[in-house]
C-alpha cells in the first residue's frame, strides 16, 4: 500500500498514515509561476495499492485538478490500483437540473475522476447517497454518524427520550432518521425558505422539542445560516441545550461569527475539511475510520462493519 497526499488536507493524511502504522509517500506537489500545478511521484510505486488523499475542498478547482494531476502521475508510474480518497466530494449540491440550462456538475466531477484512471473512490457523507450511481466503478460511501453519535453520548450523555434529533430542512430527514435511531431519539424538523444565497428563514417546527435538548443534524455548512436560524426557532419553541452536527464544515470567519454568537451550544464536526475549527467547533477525527476502510479495501475485506454501533 502507498498513501499518496495532495495539498488539500495534509494533517489527515499523516492522521490516515499513523493509523496504518506507515508513512505518507514522498510526493512532490507545486506551481509554476503561472499558476499551474506539478506533481512528482519521488519512489517507485509500479504495481502498488495506491491510496491518493485529497478532499476537493476550497479552493475546490484547484484541489479538483491536483488530485486528477497526481492520479495521472500514478497511472503513468504503472501503479497497479489507484483509490481516490476523498473525505469531502466537491461539487456534490450540483447533482440534478433544478432550473433551467444549468449543468449537473457532479456528474461531470464524477466523469474526470474515472477518466483520469481512477479505480475506486471513498467518500463520506455524499450531499445525495445517489452520486455514487454517476460513477461506473466501485464507491466506499462511509459515514461520520458512529464518531458523531459516540462522541454525544460519550460527552455529553444525551439520549432517549429527552433527546430530539432534528433535520434543519426537508431534505435532510433521512439522515436525521438514522441519527434518531441510532440515538433512541425523536424526530423533528424545521422548515425553511432561503432567501439567498446566504441567508436563510426558518418559518416553523413540525414535531415536539419542549423541554428537550436538540441535536441538529445536516450533512455541511459553509455560512452557518441554516443552522443558526433553525436554532433560533428551536429555542422559541422551548427547546433545552442545542447542539449541531454537521459532517463537513466548509466554514470560514463569517460562519464562525455566526455560530460564536448563536444559541448553539457546540458544533460537531469531522476533519474532513482542515476548515473545520473555530470557537465552538468541535472536530473529531475521522482518520481511523477512513485509515480502516483503506485497510481493509487493500486486504479485499468487507467495509459494512464499519456502521455498526
Amino acid at each position: 500500500m502507498k498513501i499518496i497526499a495532495g495539498s488539500a488536507h495534509n494533517q489527515l493524511a499523516e492522521d490516515i498514515a499513523s493509523y496504518l502504522e506507515t508513512s505518507v509517500a514522498d510526493v512532490t506537489v507545486d506551481a509554476f509561476p503561472d499558476g499551474e500545478t506539478f506533481v512528482q511521484i519521488n519512489e517507485n510505486i509500479r504495481g502498488e495499492d495506491v491510496f491518493l488523499i485529497q478532499p476537493t475542498c476550497p479552493p475546490t478547482n484547484h484541489n479538483l485538478m491536483e488530485l486528477l494531476i497526481m492520479v495521472d502521475a500514478a497511472r503513468r508510474a504503472s501503479a497497479g490500483r489507484i483509490t481516490a480518497v476523498m473525505p469531502f466530494f466537491g461539487y456534490a449540491r450540483q447533482d440534478r437540473k433544478d432550473k433551467s440550462r444549468v449543468p449537473i456538475t457532479a456528474k461531470l466531477v464524477a466523469n474526470l475522476i474515472s477518466a483520469a484512471g481512477v479505480n475506486r473512490v471513498v467518500t463520506m457523507d455524499l450531499h445525495a447517497a445517489q452520486i455514487q450511481g454517476f460513477f461506473d466503478i466501485p464507491v466506499d460511501h462511509l459515514y461520520a454518524r458512529p464518531v458523531m453519535v459516540k462522541y454525544l453520548k460519550e460527552e455529553y450523555g444525551v439520549s432517549g427520550e429527552n433527546l430530539a434529533v432534528v433535520s434543519p430542512d426537508v431534505g435532510g430527514v433521512k439522515n436525521a432518521r438514522a441519527y434518531s435511531d441510532a440515538l433512541g431519539a425523536d424526530l423533528a424538523i424545521v422548515a425553511k425558505h432561503r432567501v439567498s444565497a446566504t441567508r436563510v428563514e426558518a418559518t416553523n417546527v413540525i414535531g415536539d422539542v419542549e423541554g428537550k435538548d436538540v441535536f441538529l443534524i445536516d450533512d455541511m455548512t459553509e455560512t452557518g445560516g441554516t443552522l443558526c436560524a433553525a436554532a433560533k426557532i428551536l429555542r422559541e419553541n422551548g427547546c433545552k441545550r442545542i447542539f449541531a452536527g454537521v459532517s463537513h464544515a466548509v466554514i470560514g470567519d463569517t460562519a464562525r461569527k455566526r455560530i460564536e454568537d448563536s444559541v448553539i451550544e457546540d458544533l460537531i464536526t469531522t476533519d474532513s475539511v482542515p476548515q473545520a475549527h473555530g470557537e465552538n467547533v468541535t472536530a473529531l477525527s475521522v482518520a481511523p475510520l477512513f485509515g480502516e476502510a483503506m485497510r481493509r479495501i487493500h486486504n479485499g475485506e468487507s467495509v459494512t462493519s464499519l456502521f455498526d454501533m
